[in-house]
């Protein structure tokens, strides 16, 4: 391919357009991820460092470069311990981005030859009735409604209930004195399968001040799982939607309905 010399000495092509375009990309990519975090100090100062390195190098600096480079080969396990949980995220955002979030045991790639017709049908009226009563009383909750992602840790975590799903009883599970109103529901289709199950919770630093512990875990496991979550505030009865941690305040009970409906069939 052709190429250009920039400044006369600089030798400039396609191939290098392309690679400096898809290094900004995944510099693009970590940013967002790390935003918000503590560890976007870190990225900085170990892009700052990188950034020297390079120039150093492109100075001819010998002894400098040396260090440098030392400091850099022996920080690539440190980056790792450091950003294992970014890392971590990184690597579920694309296991559960487009074509890979489908090729999962439910469904999975089977759906890509037109051979599955696994769907997402849950008890849209019943959930919302007892999701609504529960506001009403200012009763918290947390509610997660299985999409592609594989639950079974989190199951693993709380009681199995393998119960359909009816309002009255997902209503008698939030009760203040229900030995299973901590912690969050899990519905896969029509069914409660297991209530007081433990959620990742983000590491944002930037969400309001009025979210609380479920705010955080509705948003925490929603960033690392293919899930819809739901809950209702202890404090002010605010029922909110959660999805690719993304939370979202419905007007009503219809609003609510046609909300969930939606991210359940997308």
């Amino acid at each position: 391919m052709g190429t250009v010399d920039l400044f006369g000495f600089l030798p400039f092509g396609l191939l290098d357009l392309i690679d400096i375009l898809l290094v900004s990309f995944i510099l693009f990519k970590l940013y967002q991820l790390v935003k918000g975090t503590i560890a976007i100090r870190i990225f900085f100062g170990v892009l700052s460092i990188y950034i020297l390195w390079l120039t150093v190098t492109a100075l001819e600096m010998e002894l400098m470069g040396q260090i440098f480079r030392q400091f850099i080969n022996v920080g690539v396990i440190a980056l790792i311990i450091v950003f294992q949980q970014e890392i971590r995220r990184f690597l579920l955002a694309i296991g559960n981005s487009g074509f890979f979030r489908n090729i999962g045991d439910r469904g999975g790639l089977w759906s890509y030859l037109g051979k599955s017709d696994i769907k997402i049908s849950t008890n849209l009226h019943a959930l919302s009735e007892a999701v609504y009563h529960l506001s009403e009383s200012k009763t918290g909750a947390l509610i997660v409604i299985e999409r592609q992602a594989d639950l079974h840790t989190i199951i693993e975590s709380g009681r199995k209930v393998n119960a359909d799903l009816n309002a009255a009883l997902l209503e008698s599970i939030f009760f203040k004195n229900s030995p299973l109103h901590d912690g969050a529901l899990i519905i896969r289709r029509n069914k409660i399968i297991a209530a007081s199950c433990m959620l990742p919770l983000t590491q944002r630093t930037t969400l309001p001040s009025a979210y609380g512990m479920r705010h955080k875990a509705a948003i925490g496991v929603t960033e690392e799982l293919d899930v819809v979550a739901i809950l209702v505030s202890e404090e002010t009865g605010d029922v909110g939607i959660v999805n690719s941690g993304i939370y979202t305040a419905p007007s009503d009970k219809t609003a609510f309905r046609d909300r969930v409906h939606e991210l359940l069939a997308g």
